[in-house]
């Protein structure tokens, strides 16, 4: 049913303005989805997974992009993703690049984009996760918060930009992920040199632990496209200054069809790759959350073979619609 209406009505539609759509369906229709489970329609969660000191009640969750402003947590867990990952969310507020910025690659059940972190700023979103962790429902999603440097930032002053947003938002996470993998906020990208990196990622550590009493889960997310060596060298630092993950992987800069970032099935294998990397080099300490183009419970395991721990997903769920995400954890478990 969904492939038809998704097939013959969505894609006539400018890409932003269905994102915005959806976003609205689930703010607002989040009940659907609860009676939906209700009855059975939607699959509930079969059996957890413990990780970075968090009872996930399924493997799968939503990847950050699609609820950039947290606007519609609730109602996305209800429609079955087991942890929802909000952002990515910038120190101040900001429009992101210029229209059209998000396109649909068919052929290839790909979503291209080049949306530069629009979003509404650290202390609006702060002021809205306020309101959600006030209600039960709220408090009862397992929630990470996405962190990205504000564009008009210098790199020299990206540290404290990014612990500007960690200290703001890390008392209403329950973990918090260091964005420097996106292809579309200039030079942002050049963050994953471990050289780059560690300031940011000790300055967001110092920042959470000051803004609240308990231990907040740091992981960094990192891109298809770093080299082998580079990916070692991201594994290596994570193990050094003690981060609870990492995020493997962000969109991909390599491809031919225009600007901005590639997801969905032309990241899947050198996610794989990246995975298994990252697992053989960090060991079993470290939690490895899997993303890049998983359609199918068969993309789902080969991620979890190659080492990762949990599984995110965003082009999968566009295309193949609600109900899917609370199937395949349902498939996962069992």
């Amino acid at each position: 049913m969904y492939r038809l209406f998704y097939d013959n009505l969505v894609v006539r539609v400018d890409a932003e303005r269905a994102h915005r759509f959806g976003i609205l369906a689930f703010r607002w229709g989040g009940w659907a989805f609860r009676l939906g489970r209700a009855l059975r329609v939607i699959p509930r969660p079969a059996s957890g997974v413990s990780a970075m000191g968090i009872d996930f009640p399924g493997r799968v969750g939503l990847a950050a992009g699609m609820d950039k402003n947290a606007e519609a947590v609730v109602g996305l867990a209800a429609a079955g993703f087991a942890f929802v990952e909000v952002g990515t969310i910038t120190a101040q507020g900001q429009p992101g690049n210029e229209r059209p910025r998000s396109w649909r690659e068919l052929d290839v059940h790909g979503l291209r984009n080049r949306m530069g972190f629009n979003n509404e700023g650290a202390d609006a979103v702060a002021s809205r996760l306020a309101g959600l962790r006030g209600t039960r429902r709220g408090r009862d999603v397992v929630l990470g918060v996405n962190i990205g440097k504000t564009k008009v930032t210098p790199p020299e002053q990206a540290a404290d930009d990014y612990a500007y947003s960690a200290r703001t938002l890390a008392p209403f996470a329950d973990y918090l992920v260091v964005n420097v993998s996106s292809p579309n906020t200039p030079g942002l990208r050049d963050l994953q040199s471990t050289e780059a990196l560690r300031p940011i990622l000790t300055a967001v550590r110092q920042a959470a632990d000051e803004a609240v009493r308990r231990h907040v889960p740091l992981l960094v997310k990192i891109a298809p496209d770093l080299a082998d060596e580079d990916v070692d060298a991201v594994a290596d630092l994570a193990v050094e200054l003690r981060l609870d993950g990492i995020i493997a992987t962000n969109t991909t800069i390599a491809h031919d069809r225009g600007p901005g970032g590639l997801s969905g099935p032309p990241v899947r294998r050198r996610a794989v790759e990246v995975v298994t990397r990252l697992r053989a080099r960090a060991g079993d300490g470290l939690t490895i959350i899997g993303v890049g183009g998983i359609e199918t419970e068969a993309d789902a395991r080969a991620l979890l073979d190659a080492g990762a721990t949990l599984l995110q997903t965003y082009t999968g769920f566009v295309y193949l619609g609600p109900g899917w995400v609370a199937r395949l954890n349902r498939d996962l478990a069992a």
